[in-house]
């Protein structure tokens, strides 16, 4: 596996995240229950944005260089009781760093809206969406 450029922090609109970015945003109830940051690569975003934020209408992203935080990332399999079967994904970037995340990590926030589906969001944004 090749080392990616960006990882990517999907945020629901329902907890905006502020702007400009504190120092550390408030973390989820998903990464404070499991110690870590969950975090994806520009492969996986497509899958986390359909099966966690399905009902969302819009999601905030946050584009993170992954070598400010590699030492910091541990990759694993996602826990079954947390995604569920979610095959041909592999690996996720957790990022263990006392759930500190902020504008010393993310380089740059996007907003996407849904339309019917998250597809055109997602074609939009393939410029923006690095491996």
């Amino acid at each position: 596996m090749s080392k990616p450029t960006y990882v990517y922090k999907l945020i629901s609109s329902t907890s905006a995240p502020p702007d400009p970015l504190p120092e550390r945003l408030p973390v989820s109830t998903i990464d404070e229950t499991s110690g870590f940051v969950h975090l994806s690569t520009a492969v996986q975003v497509p899958g986390t944005l359909k099966y966690f934020f399905a009902e969302d209408r819009r999601v905030y992203i946050l584009r993170i260089p992954y070598d400010e935080i590699e030492k910091n990332i541990r990759w694993e399999d996602p826990k079954a009781e947390i995604c569920g079967p979610r095959g041909g994904e592999g690996m996720f970037p957790h990022l263990y760093n006392g759930l500190k995340l902020g504008r010393d990590e993310v380089e740059s926030v996007a907003v996407w809206e849904k339309g019917d589906e998250w597809d055109a969001a997602l074609l939009k944004a393939e410029n923006w969406l690095v491996y």
